[in-house]
């Protein structure tokens, strides 16, 4: 705390025997010390307080921090639950309208022949296949092929 030499609590200690006396130096001494020994006890005291007391406010500001970071979170997770939620009411009114606009489409009667009967009707001029049908032109025709290279290589191995 101080900074003081062996000279200098030498000269004190001389200087205190000198005006005290050697009958009261000892009880003196014993006072000092205990005195000494409340002083630094207080100093010991207040530097933990002190330590707490900063422990206790960076612990409240990491609180706090953790407490804005969660509150932020559930701002954007309602922000974003808003979103979809208001994108999936709207995909069920359109299908809702897409239904509804089939439904009324099946009860009116037709007005004519739809446009691609008129068109076939009119030109005829090509046949064509179900696209889920094989075309049987092709499949002979890579039959007849399997079929003869088969008998040329039975007939070179026989």
């Amino acid at each position: 705390m101080f900074d003081i030499g062996f000279s200098e609590l030498l000269m004190i200690g001389v200087v205190a025997l000198i005006v005290i006396g050697p009958e009261r130096l000892p009880k003196v001494a014993r006072t000092a010390g205990h005195l000494y020994g409340r002083l630094q006890r207080y100093v010991l005291d207040v530097k933990s307080d002190i330590g707490r007391e900063m422990e206790l406010d960076e612990l409240k500001r990491a609180g706090q921090q953790f407490k804005e970071s969660i509150d932020s979170s559930v701002t954007d997770l309602k922000q974003q639950a808003t979103v979809v939620d208001d994108y999936l009411r709207d995909e069920t009114d359109n299908i809702g309208n897409a239904v509804t606009a089939m439904g009324e489409l099946e009860t009116r009667p037709p007005l004519s022949e739809p446009p691609v009967k008129q068109a076939q009707d009119h030109t005829k001029l090509q046949q064509s296949l179900p696209l889920d049908e094989p075309d049987q032109n092709n499949a002979s025709a890579f039959a007849a092929v399997v079929e003869t290279a088969r008998s040329d290589s039975a007939g070179k191995t026989a």
